[in-house]
């Protein structure tokens, strides 16, 4: 029996396809260049294992779904996807939309490996469904504080907005430098103008201010507010979460945007596999590419072993996550039990705390490494 042509225009995966939801901030108030990195990592990735002769003879197939950093958009797509039939979940940048994404990826018993979100608890009880290749923020910001440290900075403010993932950034910094002589003073954007900002940086008599704030707003007027202060010109800023990471930082604040430290997952050198990647990508993008699309590759590159070995079976796929080893573009990948964190997690990716160059800023420059 053989089967009828589709009629022209349908729009018809190929039936044989192993597939996989993409979850990716395209649109906002999502940040659009950060999902655009990781989803030029996932399709990168899948195009080479697909070149390489797909998962034992079968092509692998990208579905992809905007979050638009929206935690119920995310929750709605989960759900679709899995309907679709994915045999597991890629992808997210932001934090707060990886958790509700991971809640349902939990409770419907669907595979996730989160590519780039970084909140502790990002389920609320251990789950075997999720695992997970960013550091954890603990792990992150506890160095980000020793760099602090070790530059001389002990009065700290933080500029911070509302929510789960600022408050947690905010503690974990506060913890770990009260009992090492640091203090953290809290501002509380969601009261304070970007320009009043200045005001408490001066009376508190704060050497460092972080951004625990969205880009581009308010963090880029409260980087052009406190350059501007005379007053603060030995002002350290910070933006642990990453800011600047990305060419629409410099774009948007030129050289007011350099020497702002902030963290990012890449190795001092990268091995041959991720120079060659990083080629790839920069062609992908017409940019260099930024930890983030490193995160997409080495996403489905995992994924891609785990299908070629265990079949596409969504329980046998989280059963895998233990005795995973990929080599990934920044180092050898396997997941462990960490405590305190509730998912498979790669402990640990390289750490960098890195800033733009004053006198070239599309150079970084490593000042701290963990």
């Amino acid at each position: 029996m053989h089967t009828p042509p589709s009629p022209p225009g349908a729009e018809r995966t190929d039936e044989s396809a192993v597939q996989i939801g993409a979850l990716v901030p395209l649109s906002r108030p999502g940040w659009i260049q950060a999902g655009q990195h990781l989803l030029a990592g996932l399709e990168l990735a899948v195009r080479e294992v697909n070149d390489a002769g797909g998962i034992v003879g079968r092509p692998l197939e990208l579905v992809v779904r905007d979050t638009a950093a929206d935690p119920e958009r995310a929750a709605a797509a989960v759900d679709e996807l899995a309907r679709l039939g994915v045999a597991a979940l890629a992808g997210e940048y932001h934090s707060v939309v990886a958790r509700a994404a991971a809640a349902r990826a939990d409770a419907l018993g669907l595979p996730f490996l989160c590519s780039s979100a970084v909140l502790d608890a990002l389920t609320e009880q251990p789950t075997e469904w999720v695992a997970r290749l960013p550091p954890a923020q603990s792990h992150g910001w506890r160095i980000y504080a020793d760099f602090l440290l070790s530059a001389g900075h002990t009065r700290i403010a933080v500029a911070a907005q509302s929510s789960v993932y600022w408050a947690s950034g905010a503690r974990i910094l506060r913890d770990y430098l009260a009992p090492r002589g640091g203090t953290v003073i809290e501002l509380d954007m969601g009261a304070l103008a970007p320009t009043a900002v200045c005001d408490e940086l001066v009376d508190n008599r704060a050497t460092a201010l972080l951004l625990l704030v969205g880009h581009p707003e308010p963090a880029v007027s409260i980087v052009k507010s406190v350059r501007h202060d005379e007053r603060l010109a030995e002002i350290l800023i910070g933006a642990p979460a990453g800011q600047p990471e990305f060419a629409e930082w410099a774009t948007l604040l030129g050289d007011d945007g350099a020497a702002i430290p902030f963290l990012r997952y890449l190795p001092e050198r990268l091995s041959p596999l991720g120079a060659r990647v990083g080629t790839a990508l920069c062609e992908r993008l017409t940019e260099a590419p930024s930890f983030v699309a490193f995160e997409g590759y080495d996403t489905v590159a995992v994924l891609a072993e785990v299908l070629r070995s265990h079949g596409a079976d969504r329980a046998r796929i989280a059963e895998a996550w233990p005795r995973v080893a990929v080599e990934g573009t920044r180092g050898e990948i396997q997941f462990s039990r960490t405590p305190g964190i509730s998912v498979w997690q790669w402990a640990w990716t390289p750490i960098q705390v890195v800033d733009r160059d004053p006198a070239e800023p599309d150079r970084f420059r490593i000042l701290h490494a963990g």
